[in-house]
């Protein structure tokens, strides 16, 4: 039987120097009714910035976000699809993004993926919404197989970012697991792995009644490096 999360709390909260510094450290709980309001053109957005951000400066790509939006005509994803290929082509010169050519390819695939999705269920923030928090798992699966670059933790940043309830495989909450007893391999990317890591946080969840992305919030705090409270403030978006 794995750790009970009440120990992983009281752990990170002796680390951070009390319950109640350790609760402001917590984002804020997720809004499923904001994030079935939230448009396509934001989703598609978010979903380049998560790509554009992968083994990138984090900090160079927000600093370029307004040359993204204008390049990318806002994010619309009918405009975008309605562009001929000579319009792509010349965002690999455009000095207001990132070069990447295969990345800025995503741009296109993923606008008529989330308008698929969107066809089906009215937006992509309500399809979203009513997917369940107890099987993250499948979600990220299903966005790595009709997405475009966003498998991995990619997908998994996404969905924080957007507001979506889940975990992030951060080295510190996959020592988090690995420390309360759940067998992962080295890596912890594969489908089993991710099921049993759902598996484990459904149980967490069930058990404190917190949202999942407090629960990987705290499980990483209460494992690895101590970083000081000022240090977490500015990693928000990072486990």
């Amino acid at each position: 039987m794995a750790t009970s999360f009440k120990s992983i709390r009281a752990r990170a909260a002796k680390r951070k120097g009390g319950e109640k510094a350790l609760a402001a450290l917590l984002p804020k709980a997720p809004d499923q009714k904001a994030l079935a309001k939230l448009a396509d053109d934001r989703v598609l957005s978010e979903m380049t910035k998560r790509i554009f951000c992968a083994g990138f400066v984090w900090q160079v790509i927000d600093a370029k976000w307004d040359g993204f939006e204008a390049a990318f005509l806002g994010f619309e994803p009918k405009k975008l699809l309605h562009k001929p290929d000579e319009f792509w082509e010349k965002l690999t010169s455009d000095t207001r993004i990132v070069r990447n050519g295969q990345k800025i390819m995503t741009v296109r695939s993923n606008a008529r993926f989330i308008l698929d999705i969107a066809a089906e269920h009215g937006s992509f923030g309500k399809f979203l919404s009513q997917w369940p928090v107890t099987d993250q798992a499948g979600l990220l699966e299903l966005l790595a197989k009709r997405g475009a670059r966003l498998g991995g933790n990619t997908g998994q940043y996404l969905l924080r970012f957007l507001g979506k309830d889940g975990f992030v495989t951060s080295r510190d909450v996959i020592a988090c697991l690995r420390d309360a007893g759940v067998e992962l391999s080295q890596t912890a990317t594969s489908k089993r792995d991710l099921r049993k890591i759902q598996d484990q946080l459904n149980i967490w969840a069930k058990e404190s009644g917190l949202p999942y992305a407090h629960i990987s919030r705290i499980c990483a705090m209460s494992m690895g490096e101590n970083y000081a409270a000022e240090t977490l403030l500015k990693m928000r978006g990072e486990e």
